[in-house]
Formats: structure tokens, sequence, C-alpha cells
């Protein structure tokens, strides 16, 4: 398939410059594109790699301008990043796909389900008793909606994610573990996106929430009665214990933890690796990761770290002493 540039204008906004009825047979990096490709630069930084890019045009903000002018063709946005996103969306709808059916003949739906006449339900996917799936949401194959769960409206479940399974409840009891039923659902909001083989555990009493709008990477696992405010992001393989809050408009680098029953406000952005052992009230970027380093240096930081508390107590003993000294 291919699109005019004036077609995309059209559609997208943006300020053309260059022939309008130029073909666009694909979407590339600047590095990688050839003369019928569009591209994008979404950094100052990277221009060294526009004036040597072969793309027949590329999307550039209104401070690049007169630099890929003198490159060729461009299309000027004030968010060549998002404005590149929502071309990604325009070429992916005017692929031409060949007719699915609705709802896939090997998925297994309890009758007691609601499933949006609007909704796709992939292969092999599971959806049990009470759940509901809203409109112009997508299940790609084998997802798994347990009982009683809501999905809501332009969702994207990827393969393999499991919605509802049991949160991990368990009583000690002389040696031995007694399971705590999960008698709550999922209820997940509108456009959520759920990376493959992510799992989002029921609750024990109340509901686990995802609000609208967050994001979630693949083999991400969210624990039972956790609530994820609108709009957050989380990077793959992150994990969230039980009772944890996470604001909206937040972000949480891949591998990062987040421990049960802490709260994080809106705007919080905590990097990768992190392990975040406290709530966190206020806004900002947190990290909290010891540096990667040859293995004997790292053990020689590390044994110092253990002797930070009696350090501590020492050099406050030694302030005391020079105060005596100072002001007797």
């Amino acid at each position: 398939m291919s699109l005019s540039l004036g077609s995309i204008v059209n559609a997208l906004g943006g300020e053309l410059h260059g022939d309008a009825g130029l073909a666009i047979e694909g979407l590339a990096p600047l590095e990688t594109a050839s003369p019928q490709h569009l591209s994008f630069l979404s950094h100052p930084k990277y221009q060294s790699q526009l004036a040597l890019s072969k793309a027949a045009c590329v999307i550039v903000s209104p401070q690049m301008r007169a630099t890929a002018l003198l490159r060729g063709a461009c299309i000027v946005s004030d968010q060549p990043y998002l404005y590149f996103a929502r071309v990604t969306q325009l070429w992916k709808k005017n692929l031409s796909q060949a007719v699915r059916p609705w709802v896939h003949p090997s998925a297994v739906i309890d009758p007691e389900a609601f499933i949006h006449p609007l909704a796709r339900i992939g292969a092999l996917c599971v959806i049990e008793r009470g759940a509901h799936i809203g409109a112009d949401t997508e299940l790609k194959a084998r997802v798994t909606v347990g009982e009683n769960c809501i999905v809501g409206d332009r969702c994207l479940l990827h393969s393999g994610v499991v919605i509802g399974a049991d949160g991990f409840g368990f009583a000690p009891n002389a040696g031995t573990w007694e399971k705590i039923e999960q008698l709550g659902a999922v209820r997940i909001g509108n456009d959520v996106e759920v990376g493959a083989n992510t799992c989002i555990d029921r609750g024990a009493l109340q509901d686990t929430v995802i609000e609208e709008g967050v994001k979630l990477d693949n083999l991400i696992q969210i624990g039972h009665n956790v609530h994820i405010g609108k709009h957050s992001a989380l990077a793959g393989c992150v994990g969230v214990a039980g009772s944890a809050t996470i604001g909206a408009h937040c972000t949480i680098g891949g591998g990062a933890i987040v421990l049960g029953h802490l709260a994080l406000a809106d705007g919080v952005n905590i990097s990768a690796a992190t392990v975040v052992t406290r709530s966190i009230r206020k806004p900002g970027h947190y990290t909290g990761m010891f540096p990667l380093d040859d293995n004997a240096a790292w053990e020689k930081n590390a044994a110092s770290l253990k002797q930070l508390h009696s350090l501590r107590d020492r050099i406050r003993s030694l302030e005391d002493k020079l105060k005596i000294l100072e002001h007797p």
C-alpha cells in the first residue's frame, strides 16, 4: 500500500513542505529509510542522521525546519514523535486485512459472560462467567479473562494475558498454608493496553483496579488489590505487590519492584531495576539501584554499606564530643 504526503497531512494536520502527491510506501527510521519512506526526527541530537537520511520526507519540529529543508521534503509538527505515532495508526488503519471473525471459533466463552458485539476475541481465549468485555476491545490469542472481571472499551490485551487469577493470599497454620479465597475481581478501564503474558490478579475482597489509559508492557505481575491511576505506564518485568497504589501519570522502568501496601503519588517516575521500599508522596524521578562494577569492587562496596549504620553512630558521637570541646 501507499499513502500520499497530501493525504497524510489532510488526515493529521502539520505543515507540508514538498510535493503533496509524493507516494509514501512505508515508514522507517532515519538511518535505514529509502526514497519511498517517511521518517521522523524526535530530538535535535540526531540531526546528523537527518542530513544523511535518504527518506522521501521527514517529520520535524519547527526548530529543525530550516535544517530539514536543506535535505528535502518535510512535515513540520510541534510534536514530531507524537505525529509519527499517529502516522503509524493511520498506516495500520489503511492496511488491507483479511476479514476475520469477531469471535474465533476456538474461543471458550461462558454463556453468562458479556461480549460487546464490536469486541474481537482471538483464538483459544477463555472468558469466564460474569466477565464483561467492552466495545472495540481486542483480545489476542490465548487471553484469559476470569470470573466477573471487567475490561473496558478500546482495550488491547496481547497473547497470554491472564486477567483475574487468584491473588497470592495464604494464612500460616502450624507450619502449613491455609488458602484465603480471593473474592474480588479485576476492573480495567477504557483505552488500556496489556502486554503479552502479563498477569493481573483479582482482589481478595475488593477489586484490583486499572484505570483508563494505563499501558502495561510484557511479563508484568500486578498483585491483588493493586490500584493503578490513569495513563500510567509500566515497562517489562515490573512487579507490583498486593495493595500497592500507583497514582496517575506515573512511569515505572523495566524490572522495577513496588512493595505491597505502598502509595506512589501522581507524576512519580521510577527508574529501571529500582526497588520501591517506601511510599512516595511527591512527584519526581526516583532511582534506587546499586551501580554495576567488577565483582571484587562490588563486594567491597557492599561490605562497606553494611557498616554505614555503625559509622553513622560513631560520627554522631564524635560530633557530640566536638560540641562539648567547643562549648565547655
